[in-house]
């Protein structure tokens, strides 16, 4: 097994597939009364966000609190951080008080990689700017092989924000590694140039949403990132909506069985309608759900499982 997860690129189709059947063992934990193992019993988990976050970080602490770990949640806000201390010394800090994993989401792309560098433990990345969420991946792949029962040959569509998004880019390595079809589809200035090639060769690209949905298994849905857009992408919001988001007649194209996904937060009516979301396809709680399974997953690998 790896020592750290700080990109989708870190798993191989062996790796990456017993992480999920490990996920899948962790979620029968859900059904007991006492919803507790002892795994990391005596090992630290710290929870470094420099970015808001609710459902990462929840999970992430729910995850390691299900294993036994003693947890310490670390928020820049009201830390040292506010101070201008640097990621290192903070990194040199939590070395110190010997923790044993270090889940980061920092809005630098890259700053896993830096972290990994600098302590003894194992590192997770919770998301790193604009670049990967490698967990979020793998949740995504459990909901789809739980919902369809294969991600081999599978055809998946992730739509929207592409540029701006890390889940993309960790779903697009981590599903074309486990034999899925991923294509990209949105509006040219979201999708960046040679984007498919660069992660990899088999992904397509669409600019025509409409044309793509009667031959997907898979629609994912993507938040439209305005907090981290300086310049003007799409002509306005209802716009984006009629030519890329998701209502009742477009998903009626879709084939029977298909599913639709959305890592969160939604912005409702805009890349997603509510009738949509909230629909018997939606897999969105779901997700949810299956982000505790999967995380549980990781940190039994990393810190206490035998691979």
């Amino acid at each position: 097994m790896i020592k750290h997860l700080r990109s989708a690129a870190d798993l191989d189709a062996a790796t990456a597939t017993l992480i999920l059947d490990t996920a899948g063992e962790m979620a029968a934990l859900a059904g007991r009364e006492v919803k507790k193992l002892p795994t990391l019993r005596g090992r630290t988990v710290v929870n470094l966000f420099y970015e808001d976050s609710t459902r990462t970080r929840i999970s992430f602490e729910a995850a390691a609190k299900r294993l036994s770990a003693d947890v310490i949640n670390f928020s820049a806000k009201g830390s040292s951080v506010s101070k201008g201390e640097s990621l290192k010394d903070t990194a040199l800090t939590l070395q110190a008080m010997g923790a044993d994993a270090v889940v980061i989401r920092h809005p630098a792309s890259g700053a896993p990689h830096r972290l990994a560098a600098w302590v003894d433990g194992s590192v997770v990345n919770a998301g790193d700017g604009t670049h990967e969420h490698p967990t979020q991946a793998l949740l995504d792949a459990y909901t789809m092989r739980s919902r369809l029962g294969r991600l081999d040959g599978l055809r998946v569509a992730i739509v929207g924000d592409v540029l701006h998004s890390r889940v993309a880019r960790s779903n697009v390595l981590l599903l074309t590694t486990l034999g899925a079809e991923v294509t990209l589809v949105g509006p040219p200035t979201l999708i960046p140039v040679d984007i498919a090639a660069a992660l990899s060769p088999a992904t397509k690209v669409s600019y025509d949403l409409d044309s793509v949905l009667p031959d997907m298994d898979v629609v994912m849905m993507l938040r439209v990132q305005t907090e981290r857009m300086q310049d003007s992408y799409f002509p306005s919001a209802r716009e984006y909506s009629r030519r890329y988001g998701l209502d009742l007649a477009r998903m009626r194209k879709l084939p029977e069985h298909a599913i639709v996904m959305h890592p969160g937060p939604m912005n409702r009516g805009m890349e997603i309608t509510p009738e949509v979301a909230d629909s018997s396809r939606s897999t969105i709680v779901e997700q949810v759900a299956n982000g505790v399974s999967a995380r549980m997953a990781v940190l039994y690998l990393l810190l206490g499982g035998k691979a």
